[in-house]
C-alpha cells in the first residue's frame, strides 16, 4: 500500500485493477507527462471530499491537467465503460453472471447548488433541484443512472433510463419498483424492453418504518452515494457531469471490494 498521501488514494492492488482501462493519449498536440494514477487519485479525492476543482491540494497534478482528462472521459462515456467493466468483474467474483437478469428501479430527489443548469421542483418531496433515476442489480450495484430536473415524473424518468439500456440490460427480465411506476409504464416496459416491472407495495395495515422486499437494495445504493460528499447534493452545471460523478463514486466502491476479495 505505497504512494498513498490520502485515504482515498488508490492502493497498488486497486491501481492494477484499473490501469489497463485508462484510454491511451490521443495522437497530436503536446500534453505534459502526468502520472495517471495521481490523476485518478485527484478525481476520486474531489468526489469523496466535495471540494472545488481550484481547491485541489497542491500535491496532486494541477487542476486544469486533471480536468483535461475528466471532461473528455465524461463526454465519450469512458467513466461508464470503466464502471461497467468493474461491475461485471465484481459480479463474477460474487458468483453471479456478469449480466444481471433482475434489478430494482427508483429515484432520488436532491437539492442543487445555485448554479446554471437543469433543475425543477419535486412537489412530492418538496425539493428544488434534480432527480437521480437509477437501476441497480440484486447486489445493489449500479446498472444505469439518468439525472433530470426534479420536476420530471418517475414514470417519465424510467422511460428515459430504459431507453438507454444497452449491454448492461440485455438479459434484464424483471425489475422491482414502487407504486409510482404502475399504470401504462408496465406495458411500455414489456413491449420496448422485454422486462416485467413488478411493483412492491407497502401494506396499509403496517405503521412506521418497514423494510420492503427487494426495494431495500436500491435504497442501500442511495445510502452509498452519501459516502461521497460531492453527491450530498447536485453541484454540477451539466447533468452529464452529475452522472459521471455517480459512476466515479461507484467505481471507487467496487475497486475496494475487488481488491479485498
Amino acid at each position: 500500500m505505497t504512494n498513498q498521501n490520502y485515504p482515498i488514494d488508490l492502493t497498488d492492488s486497486q491501481w492494477q485493477l484499473i490501469k489497463d482501462f485508462i484510454p491511451p493519449e490521443k495522437p497530436g498536440g503536446r500534453h505534459p507527462e502526468l502520472d495517471m494514477r495521481q490523476v485518478l487519485n485527484a478525481i476520486f479525492y474531489l468526489v469523496d471530499n466535495g471540494n472545488k476543482w481550484r481547491s485541489l491540494p497542491h500535491d496532486f497534478p494541477k487542476w486544469p491537467s486533471v480536468y483535461h482528462y475528466f471532461r473528455p472521459w465524461r463526454q465519450d462515456g469512458t467513466w461508464q465503460r470503466i464502471h461497467d467493466t468493474l461491475r461485471s468483474q465484481l459480479r463474477q467474483q460474487s458468483g453471479r453472471h456478469k449480466h444481471a437478469t433482475a434489478g430494482c428501479l427508483d429515484s432520488q430527489s436532491v437539492k442543487s447548488a445555485s448554479l446554471p443548469g437543469v433543475r425543477g421542483f419535486d412537489a412530492h418531496k418538496n425539493v428544488n433541484g434534480r432527480k437521480r433515476h437509477i437501476l441497480v442489480d440484486t447486489l445493489g450495484l449500479l446498472l444505469l443512472v439518468v439525472v433530470t430536473a426534479a420536476s420530471v415524473q418517475d414514470r417519465d424518468g424510467a422511460k428515459l433510463l430504459m431507453r438507454r439500456l444497452r449491454g448492461a440490460g440485455k438479459k434484464l427480465r424483471r425489475i422491482w419498483v414502487d407504486g409510482a411506476y404502475r399504470g401504462e409504464l408496465l406495458n411500455w416496459a414489456a413491449v420496448h424492453c422485454r422486462a416485467i416491472l413488478q411493483p412492491v407495495l407497502r401494506s396499509d395495515q403496517k405503521k412506521g418504518f418497514i423494510v420492503l422486499p427487494r426495494r431495500w437494495v436500491v435504497e442501500r445504493t442511495f445510502s452509498w452515494f452519501n459516502h461521497a460528499r460531492r453527491l450530498s447534493k447536485d453541484y454540477e452545471v451539466l447533468t452529464s457531469s452529475s452522472e459521471a460523478r455517480i459512476y466515479i463514486a461507484m467505481t471507487r466502491l467496487m475497486l475496494r471490494r475487488l481488491a479485498s476479495g
